[in-house]
């Protein structure tokens, strides 16, 4: 089980902006904040933080769970409107298993950001 991830990112609050409104329909708040730095979470402990520096390259991928089809949906339009690019609207991924809904989001420093529904039924 992970505990936690750490992204660095260049532009902290656009990218403080792009995770809390992208990851806002799984659940996701901003739960501790400093100066260049913010832990985001669904509970009491951030498992997302995020912190000023040179962004990896290349990026990385992240893959979050969403537990309806609808919310993977939300994550796309969220992600887009908050500054993100398109890496794979919502849907179907065969290649992957017959209930593979996801989406996919460059977040402001190329990381791939993915939410996934396994729910047959989403």
């Amino acid at each position: 089980m992970i505990d936690h991830v750490g992204l660095k990112v260049k532009d902290f609050k656009k990218s403080l902006g792009f995770y809390a409104k992208a990851l806002g329909p799984l659940g996701y708040k901003v739960l501790s904040e400093g100066e260049g730095y913010a832990g985001l979470g669904t509970t009491k402990s951030p498992d997302l933080w995020i912190s000023t520096g040179e962004p990896p390259k290349p990026g990385v991928h992240l893959a979050f769970v969403g537990k309806k089809r609808a919310i993977v949906d939300r994550f796309h339009a969220e992600g887009v409107r908050a500054g993100g690019r398109d890496n794979g609207k919502p849907g179907i991924r065969k290649d992957y298993h017959p209930n593979y809904y996801a989406a996919f989001v460059f977040d402001p420093d190329d990381n791939n950001v993915e939410v996934v529904c396994h729910d047959p039924k989403g």
